[in-house]
């Protein structure tokens, strides 16, 4: 305390020792508020999820919890539809990474061309975005179920006549469709941002060097906009895995399929069966098992996701 009280004396030769010792304090007093909240929110709430994995905890009444040890995670790779709760969610990811994002650079480099009014254009590709999963959900199951067949009525075209969502494999490409037109507006903004710092020089140069539009792209646009695939690709992964509102309003896990002989929902990603497990089979415990075991497969494919990618970055 006395050397605290020391620092705040008329002392030239402590003056800068002063200045960095209220920096220091700054510095922590502004960086307190969100590493509370982090610990109160994501630390401490994980690590009691963590523990309550390991026991009988149970959404009805019990007159005590008890430690079970790894039951809970033995059993959920047993559960079927967990198993097939991931695979579908892998599937359903592999397939909107490559569509949120194709489609989005395609809407980027048109954002960013020579075209009239543009910035409209910026705008509404964005814009779906800012409407809620639940509400989109309710949307496009509505343009799925009614139009989309209303059309095939009126235009003669029996192809459209069968709805998305009346098969489990048609059903997943439903979901991806509506998170695409969802998702590839604000992804187009993190492109957009990247080819505005493609130098135009550089363009010009490789022009009048002889290169054509193909050449340019792969050899000069693709590399200097490639961190911001990184970006791109991690941003859609976690996405993807996590979905759950756009899940629930559009298809609610149906229709159904068979696996391993079981009739089971055919579009129930991990997040809903997860969900499914604690507030319908009321076996919370065994779903916060689950939800560690998604936190570690998602860690598990971001960071990889992200090694490969920013590998790829040096390469090019």
């Amino acid at each position: 305390m006395k050397k605290l009280l020391n620092l705040f004396k008329k002392d030239p030769a402590r003056g800068l020792e002063r200045d960095m010792f209220i920096q220091r304090m700054v510095f922590w007093i502004f960086l307190f508020p969100a590493l509370f909240s982090f610990f109160m929110v994501q630390i401490i709430p994980f690590s009691i999820g963590l523990y309550y994995s390991f026991t009988n905890w149970s959404a009805t009444a019990q007159p005590s919890i008890d430690w079970v040890g790894f039951k809970n995670y033995i059993d959920a790779f047993k559960d079927f539809k967990f198993l097939y709760a991931t695979m579908i969610t892998s599937i359903y990811t592999v397939l909107n990474i490559i569509s949120v994002n194709v489609v989005a650079f395609a809407l980027a480099m048109l954002a960013t061309s020579k075209l009239k009014y543009r910035n409209i254009y910026r705008a509404g590709f964005f814009l779906p975005n800012v409407i809620g999963g639940i509400i989109l959900g309710y949307i496009w199951q509505f343009i799925f179920n009614q139009f989309v067949p209303g059309l095939a009525t009126v235009t003669g075209i029996g192809a459209l006549s069968k709805t998305l969502l009346g098969d489990s494999k048609t059903a997943i490409i439903a979901l991806v469709i509506v998170s695409t037109w969802q998702y590839a507006g604000y992804v187009m903004m993190i492109y957009v941002a990247a080819l505005q710092n493609v130098p135009a020089e550089l363009l010009e140069a490789a022009q009048i060097d002889g290169a054509n539009a193909w050449q340019r792209f792969r050899a000069i646009t693709i590399p200097m906009v490639m961190p911001a695939f990184t970006i791109t690709m991690f941003l859609t992964l976690v996405n993807s895995f996590k979905q759950f509102d756009v899940n629930v309003s559009l298809t609610n896990g149906g229709p159904s399929t068979m696996f391993m002989g079981q009739a089971i929902k055919g579009t129930t990603l991990l997040a809903m069966h997860i969900a499914e497990t604690s507030s319908v089979g009321l076996n919370t415990a065994q779903a916060q098992a689950k939800a560690i075991v998604f936190f570690l497969v998602l860690v598990t494919f971001s960071l990889i996701q992200v090694v490969v990618t920013k590998r790829r970055e040096v390469e090019l």
